[in-house]
């Protein structure tokens, strides 16, 4: 069964290459690979690779919720706008605006920490 797992996650690799812009980072960030057949072929070892993947899955879902904080701001500033100069609304307006900030900052710092981790394990 484990002798299955690097063969299916190849199927999931992309060129070496980056074709475009990606603002998500890959699943396959952190390990070694070899380029087969235009595709990057990650060289997977399951019981010691699986931290660096796991390490590079954390970083994705730390970016989605970059983006996600960055989304929330934008509502919070169309809340302030639609507020029609009502204390309470516009209050509401400026507490979600400082709290996407908050988690913005927070996902800053924590994907710096994580990339760090994820190169110094990587060599």
């Amino acid at each position: 069964m484990l002798h299955l797992i690097p063969s299916v996650l190849q199927r999931f690799a992309a060129p070496c290459e980056a074709q475009g812009i990606s603002i998500v980072p890959t699943w396959y960030k952190y390990l070694d690979s070899e380029t087969l057949q235009d595709k990057c072929t990650p060289i997977f070892i399951v019981p010691d690779d699986v931290g660096k993947v796991l390490l590079a899955i954390f970083e994705i879902v730390l970016y989605v919720g970059g983006i996600v904080a960055v989304v929330f701001v934008v509502y919070g500033g169309f809340l302030y706008l639609t507020s029609s100069g009502e204390p309470e609304k516009a209050k509401n307006a400026r507490t979600t605006i400082i709290n996407a900030l908050i988690g913005l900052a927070i996902t800053m710092l924590a994907t710096a920490i994580v990339n760090l981790i994820g190169r110094n394990l990587a060599t």
